[in-house]
């Protein structure tokens, strides 16, 4: 009887699978609050970029200089649009062919007071 180790006390057994319960809650806390900050960052970070979105529409208004170069894959229209100025061939003599724009091409910008109102 003395050769035989195992222990029959059921308070050892339980208390043993009573702490790897505790484990396995405190696992499962720890991923539910790991959880909690991933969402809470998700969402601070999509309301800023709402927020600044917002402010460029506002900002959008006011985005071109009177003085505006060409960028790599503008075209006049798409500038037009982005700066309020639908007469850019008119007020650019030195443009004589609307399609032969590209990047470097200096520009002047007389936004229409019209199109900002309608923004």
């Amino acid at each position: 009887m003395a050769l035989n180790n195992k222990s029959n006390n059921p308070r050892k057994r339980s208390g043993s699978s009573c702490s790897c319960s505790k484990n396995n809650i405190a696992d499962a806390a720890s991923w539910c609050l790991a959880f909690v900050l991933v969402s809470l960052i998700l969402m601070c970070m999509f309301i800023r970029d709402t927020a600044s979105s917002n402010n460029m529409a506002v900002i959008n208004n006011v985005v071109c200089d009177e003085i505006y170069v060409v960028g790599e894959g503008e075209t006049l229209h798409t500038i037009g649009d982005k700066c309020s100025d639908p007469f850019i061939v008119e007020n650019n003599p030195h443009i004589h062919d609307p399609d032969d724009v590209y990047p470097g091409l200096v520009i002047k910008i007389t936004p229409s007071p019209r199109n900002n109102i309608l923004n």
